[in-house]
């Protein structure tokens, strides 16, 4: 799994300024449920036109708490213009670095602001939208976003592209378009592309049951109980995974769309991807009594 800094870990178990500041100088959204990241940002300014107040909300995995909740402490009492100049490296840093694989959090905080910068100055009447050709459209990334985080990050690899915004992380499609956009702007640069991965051994039952449950602690539950809910490993047969939704989760009209889109999406990225998942919904109506 994930090797997080303290200052990850405290940002994530101990986020600052979450919630959404009523009537907001500026807000902000990016990401979606289906793409697993999900970032709304909103920021108060006071009489000299310094950002007074920033709250987040967000819903990902615990570096995208973490980015999140360090974007409004850094934010907090500067201009818009130096609000503006706030790169994902500057994100990134502040946390003390982030793995490759979850930079793309930091990009998704650096969006946010734009975008709630954006509105500000349209008077509250501009909203984020996608600007150019999609490239990917797992994740509705577009060439102007890709062209972007190559140039800012000196990204010279398809995989690189995909850690940053996630472009080519689904059914990979696009990774020949975004190994030609790679081409054209870093040339010479251009890393040849790596062997491909050795399949992994087979892991136990016991083994794989640890991986599943530790999927559901660190990477889907911090997600749920953002937003008032939980979830719980009821039992694992072959490759299905059967679930119990809790809290505002076992009552959401979406539940199907979270199992499959969120529950089942990371334990296939993180554990294997033969699993498939299944809620228990008579689970969910029995008295909660789970204890981690």
């Amino acid at each position: 799994m994930w090797e997080y800094t303290d200052k990850v870990k405290d940002h994530f178990f101990n986020p600052r300024n979450v919630g959404e500041i009523e009537n907001p100088d500026g807000t902000g959204e990016v990401g979606s449920l289906a793409c697993g990241d999900a970032l709304k940002l909103t920021f108060k300014l006071d009489e000299n036109g310094k950002i007074a107040d920033a709250k987040f909300k967000t819903f990902g995995c615990a570096s995208a708490i973490a980015t999140s909740s360090v974007l409004t402490e850094i934010i907090k009492g500067m201009t818009i213009a130096q609000a503006a100049k706030v790169t994902n490296k500057d994100i990134a840093n502040y946390l003390g670095g982030l793995p490759e694989q979850k930079m793309h959090c930091s990009v998704m905080g650096r969006e946010a602001l734009e975008a709630a910068i954006e509105n500000y100055q349209s008077g509250g009447t501009k909203k984020h939208e996608l600007e150019g050709k999609v490239v990917c459209t797992c994740f509705g990334v577009t060439e102007k976003e890709i062209e972007r985080v190559i140039l800012e990050n000196n990204l010279t690899a398809v995989e690189d592209v995909t850690n940053y915004c996630k472009a080519g992380g689904g059914c990979g499609g696009c990774k020949g378009e975004i190994e030609k956009i790679i081409k054209k702007l870093q040339g010479d640069k251009v890393k040849e592309p790596p062997p491909p991965p050795r399949k992994l051994p087979k892991t136990t039952n016991i083994k794989k049951i640890q991986l599943i449950q530790q999927t559901i602690n660190e990477q889907i539950r911090p997600a749920l109980r953002a937003h008032g809910g939980n979830i719980e490993l009821i039992d694992v047969e072959g490759d299905k995974v059967i679930v119990a939704f809790r809290g505002m989760c076992a009552q959401c009209k979406t539940a199907d769309f979270t199992m499959k889109e969120v529950v089942e999406a990371k334990l296939r990225e993180f554990v294997s991807e033969s699993l498939f998942v299944e809620e228990d919904k008579e689970s969910a109506k029995q008295p909660h009594t789970h204890k981690e």
